[in-house]
């Protein structure tokens, strides 16, 4: 029975492993920038001393669905998100960089242009300082243009540029902060070829009637293991009792 109850065991603590992914994805659905997460386990012989005759569920490293979300009109200048494939980059404050598709800036006390979630965004030469002005405008390439306080409206001067990159999705993965990292750790080279929209931010990408119906689908499985155990136990008290009888 030992088999049996090893399989049904492993399997119900992967569902419930499961359940956790797409529970915060539907969490996250409303979450501007989100990318939601995938959750993936197999069976695994159990080597040892002995021939590889159990198996269990193993979990495999989850994956991240990399596409962009639908764009939601903000009219906000500060607010930018990607159009097609590429990535912003902003510091993380260990110093390195991590990377979003949606960045609903600000502009802190001290001039640092920051993401929602207080990141530096960075340019050409690192996080991005904006100088005390009346409109600030960013265009499609990450070109930001700002007309100084005291300026006509014409006057319009260039200061930085976003750094926006596009390193190839199968160099990205997603790390425990939920931004967008290297798998090397290295920064990746700004391409020229990636394009911002302003006034926009991109919205999750999480399909919330999808997700609810993954969980609804391994709520049953779950269940379905855990009649398994139920069963493995019955099955164990009888060959007891027949043991008994002997």
């Amino acid at each position: 029975m030992d088999k049996l109850l090893y399989v049904a065991m492993s399997g119900a603590s992967e569902n419930a492993l499961a359940q956790k992914v797409r529970a915060n994805n539907l969490a996250n659905v409303s979450t501007t920038g989100f990318q939601r997460d995938f959750e993936q386990a197999r069976s695994m012989p159990v080597f040892g001393e002995v021939m590889p005759s159990r198996a269990y569920a193993m979990s495999e490293r989850p994956g991240t669905d990399l596409s962009g979300g639908p764009l939601i009109e903000t009219g906000r200048d500060l607010d930018i998100a990607v159009k097609g494939d590429g990535w912003i980059a902003v510091q993380t404050p260990d110093g390195g960089e991590a990377y979003t598709r949606s960045a609903g800036m600000n502009i802190d006390a001290l001039g640092m242009l920051r993401a929602a979630n207080g990141l530096p965004v960075m340019g050409n030469g690192g996080p991005i300082a904006v100088p005390p002005q009346q409109q600030i405008e960013i265009g499609s390439d990450g070109t930001i243009s700002v007309r100084s306080l005291g300026e006509s409206p014409q006057v319009m001067a260039q200061i930085d540029r976003i750094k926006l990159v596009n390193p190839g999705l199968n160099n990205l993965e997603k790390g425990p902060d939920g931004l967008i990292h290297t798998k090397n750790g290295q920064a990746a080279e700004m391409d020229a070829n990636v394009r911002v929209e302003s006034g926009v931010l991109q919205a999750s990408n999480v399909n919330a009637v999808e997700e609810m119906t993954s969980i609804l689908a391994l709520s049953r499985q779950f269940e379905l293991h855990v009649k398994m155990m139920k069963t493995a136990e019955e099955d164990d008290q009888a060959m007891a009792r027949v043991l008994q009888i002997g």
